[in-house]
């Protein structure tokens, strides 16, 4: 690439940063933005885009706050701008708070325990006021879990999504049906308006050949690589709650890696999700929190592919 043409590119691109899952801990996500801020340098900071990744809620004790915090930023930073994904967690919560859209076809959410029906009483799922048109991931979300979760390593806390720091942030007990009432309804705006799904055309990264123009795709877990990618976005800007389990939002192995059709073209796929951190070529997973309180909550910053952690030391 000629160096003109590089320096061109260096002026044109907008600084995009990608924060992983917050999980409900305010204190590391006000330290994160603090951090972007200082790293960034605040004129570039004030004029981002800021992708947040999902899963705002559970595991951590501030749901609440961590809420509030989101909803002020369009009004405190008007200069930037804001995408707030959908996390399995965060369609959950909506779920039970009766928030989601209603299935395009028309049925019912009692469909979507079907398939999984024979879990229920080993995930103990809600069945109080409210669960007979409740969508499954709601059930799930309000349920009662109880023991050690070997998978995590650590404590259920309250149920199989870890809700019940969730529904004590808001003062009411663990799948207690006035969770409903006691969600402010900018709260239950916030939730009800998460996309699924997000598409940048023209966002700048540093490659091995150098910067390139990518194509961006943020999904909360990624993208399955056995279906059509048409056909996913297709369903995921519909928010088709038709379907039980999401994969682009709670699958693991089956979306970790970008399907191959997207290989024509220089293309981000960028999530959270996963508990971990990857930064390959063009995949990006950015959850090194993954709900943990002793982990780092991370963000990365396009186009430098800079990592920046609450728990960073940068002189202010």
């Amino acid at each position: 690439m000629a160096e003109e043409e590089e320096k061109e590119m260096k002026e044109e691109a907008r600084v995009v940063c990608c924060i992983g899952d917050i999980h409900g801990y305010i204190t590391k996500l006000q330290n994160l933005w603090s951090n972007l801020e200082s790293a960034i340098g605040p004129s570039l900071f004030h004029k981002a885009l800021v992708i947040f990744l999902g899963d705002y809620c559970d595991r951590g004790p501030h749901t609440n706050q961590v809420l509030d915090f989101l909803i002020s930023l369009p009004s405190k930073y008007p200069n930037q701008s804001h995408v707030f994904l959908c996390g399995n967690h965060d369609f959950a919560f909506a779920a039970f708070l009766g928030i989601l859209p209603t299935p395009p076809d028309g049925s019912h959410f009692r469909q979507t325990w079907t398939e999984f029906q024979m879990n229920e009483a080993r995930e103990g799922w809600y069945r109080g006021e409210g669960y007979q048109n409740m969508h499954l991931q709601g059930r799930r979300w309000a349920g009662k879990m109880s023991g050690f979760n070997h998978a995590k390593g650590t404590e259920y806390k309250g149920s199989i999504y870890d809700a019940g720091p969730t529904f004590q942030s808001y003062g009411v007990p663990h799948a207690s049906p006035d969770l409903r009432k006691a969600v402010p309804d900018e709260h239950k705006k916030f939730l009800s308006n998460l996309v699924w799904v997000h598409e940048e055309d023209d966002v700048y990264m540093e490659t091995k050949d150098g910067l390139k123009k990518c194509k961006l795709i943020a999904v909360h877990a990624g993208l399955e690589m056995s279906r059509s990618v048409d056909e996913q976005m297709n369903y995921l800007k519909a928010k088709n709650t038709k379907i039980p389990k999401v994969e682009s939002l709670s699958g693991r192995r089956n979306v970790w890696d970008i399907p191959k059709e997207l290989s024509k073209t220089p293309t981000i796929v960028v999530s959270g999700h996963h508990g971990k951190l990857y930064v390959g070529d063009f995949r990006l997973i950015i959850d090194e929190g993954g709900g943990f309180p002793n982990n780092p909550v991370a963000a990365i910053v396009l186009p430098s592919r800079q990592l920046v952690r609450d728990t960073d030391q940068i002189d202010k």
